[in-house]
């Protein structure tokens, strides 16, 4: 699924979030979105999610205009977002989690789908325990099979690997470069991660106070860009 985000102005009450924002993501590319913390990389996700939709400009997966439409009906168009901090469900178990995410794609299991184990058979001995008592990498790889039991075509995912030990951040790597190819699947991604994202993502955008003020092939994010709008 292709992603065309143009020209969107996104406000939160009467603040000016997000400024004319255009970007193109292509079918099956890992695409990341960089910047400065309030550089309004989340308002983007929550944007395109319909969380917090745009004021003006307009989105589109392929050919269709979702810029008016509710979160529950872009979700059952293809869209999954793992969202900053992983907003797992606290008192229910790491099962029930799952079960709560298809039912927002409109299906109904008694049963965690085998996908889960594919990508993260350490959810497995863990589907009795309540989502509150995981660690922070425990609870970053349920948000994501939560996401992906919804057999998206399009994943958004907000800092990743935000708080993750080395060890885990190299997983989660590795299950984003497989998503793509085996899920067919397109991902956009928020990060800090410099690393991370030179190793994951085909091409990036930078975000500055609300506007895109870079863009390219991955292998254009040199040290000078990310001096002038990443660091500090």
């Amino acid at each position: 699924m292709k992603l065309r985000v143009s020209s969107i102005d996104t406000f939160y009450g009467t603040s000016h979030i997000l400024h004319g924002v255009s970007l193109e993501v292509g079918e099956g590319e890992v695409f990341a979105v960089l910047g400065r913390n309030g550089a309004g990389k989340t308002t983007l996700l929550r944007s395109i999610t319909g969380i917090n939709p745009p004021r003006r400009g307009a989105i589109f997966l392929d050919e269709t205009d979702i810029t008016r439409l509710k979160p529950h009906e872009r979700t059952r168009l293809g869209v999954s977002y793992v969202p900053q901090g992983r907003e797992i469900i606290p008192d229910i178990t790491v099962a029930e989690n799952i079960f709560v995410a298809l039912i927002g794609k409109g299906r109904k299991h008694d049963k965690v789908p085998d996908l889960v184990f594919e990508y993260f058979p350490a959810l497995r001995p863990l589907l009795d325990k309540k989502g509150g008592v995981l660690s922070g990498g425990q609870q970053q790889q349920l948000a994501i099979a939560r996401a992906l039991v919804q057999e998206p075509q399009l994943l958004l995912m907000d800092e990743p690997t935000e708080g993750l030990q080395p060890s885990v951040v190299e997983e989660i790597d590795q299950i984003i470069n497989r998503i793509p190819r085996e899920r067919h699947c397109t991902v956009l991604l928020v990060e800090q991660n410099l690393d991370f994202v030179r190793y994951v993502a085909n091409r990036f955008a930078i975000l500055d106070t609300g506007r895109i003020v870079a863009k390219g092939n991955i292998k254009d994010l040199t040290e000078e860009l990310a001096h002038r709008y990443l660091v500090g």
